[in-house]
């Protein structure tokens, strides 16, 4: 990979992402019990997990468009 940092975009969607994931998996192991009610059902998890997974999804689009233009600035 060609890139010497990461865009910002990949950044302000891959760490909420990323938190979102280990949230969503700690609910769904039942550690989010005891803090509020909503959090007792496993669909809460459920929910964190699905918009994890579409956050680092997304944050791959800035670094494929940030890959591809360091490409096009090296042939040109």
């Amino acid at each position: 990979m060609g890139l010497k940092r990461l865009p910002a975009g990949a950044w302000l969607m891959g760490v909420p992402g990323l938190a979102c994931l280990i949230a969503g998996l700690l609910l769904l192991a039942g550690f989010g019990e005891g803090l509020h009610p909503l959090l007792q059902e496993s669909g809460a998890g459920l929910v964190l997990v699905v918009s994890g997974v579409a956050l680092v999804g997304s944050a791959a689009f800035p670094l494929v468009l940030a890959e591809l233009a360091a490409k096009d600035g090296q042939d040109g």
